[in-house]
């Protein structure tokens, strides 16, 4: 979308911006979907949804939060804008400080903080944009294919998770959400419990590196 020169843009061309975006990082990520076998496909987060809400949440940075958390109607302010691609649609929701106050007061510009602020649970992708220069269609590109990877990676890890311990499918059922949203310190004791302590990582170990010792410890 055109923004005006020698001016900051308006905040429907920002928004416009915004969409975007979003709609880039959708087109590239299910585009790169595409290479999968479709069992595969229908694995990855943005295609088993179907239809989610993308909420574009400015704090310090611009946070776009993918949910499948049933959000109320638009009031007053609240913007929203209907989008679609290849079977997949969402409708993209713009939250500022003037719309939910909260976003103002946050002690830190952290996922954590803002989804808390957002009361959003379920997250299909969670992604910090910097205003600045972050919001252009290569970065946009680059960041729907970056996701679609390691979606595609984590699905088949936590594959082979389910066939090693089926008698845990429901704890590895919870680490896949805590790989999505970033728990990490809830990665590594669900790691521990479900080896039976075999496996104890350190506060702080990236839920992905507790994924990575599950995998290796099932090759013993």
């Amino acid at each position: 979308m055109p923004v005006n020169e020698g001016s900051s843009p308006s905040p429907e061309e920002m928004r416009g911006i915004v969409q975007d975006y979003v709609r880039t990082v959708h087109v590239a990520y299910l585009g790169h979907a595409r290479h999968l076998a479709p069992g595969d496909q229908g694995r990855l987060p943005l295609v088993a949804a179907g239809h989610l809400t993308v909420v574009a949440a400015a704090s310090r940075d611009l946070h776009l939060v993918a949910t499948t958390d049933r959000l109320p109607p638009p009031r007053g302010q609240e913007v929203e804008l209907e989008d679609e691609y290849d079977g997949t649609t969402w409708a993209l929701r713009f939250y500022d400080p003037t719309v939910a106050p909260q976003l103002g007061v946050l002690a830190e510009d952290t996922p954590e903080a803002v989804r808390q602020a957002l009361g959003i649970s379920d997250v299909v992708y969670h992604l910090t944009v910097s205003v600045g220069g972050g919001l252009t269609g290569h970065h946009a590109q680059h960041s729907g294919v970056a996701l679609a990877n390691r979606h595609s990676s984590t699905a088949r890890d936590l594959a082979r998770l389910r066939a090693a311990h089926p008698r845990d499918e429901a704890l590895v059922g919870e680490l896949d959400s805590c790989v999505r949203l970033g728990l990490h310190r809830a990665a590594a004791l669900l790691a521990r419990e479900i080896t039976s302590g075999r496996i104890d990582l350190p506060a702080g170990t990236p839920a992905d590196a507790s994924v990575a010792a599950l995998l290796l410890d099932a090759k013993r």
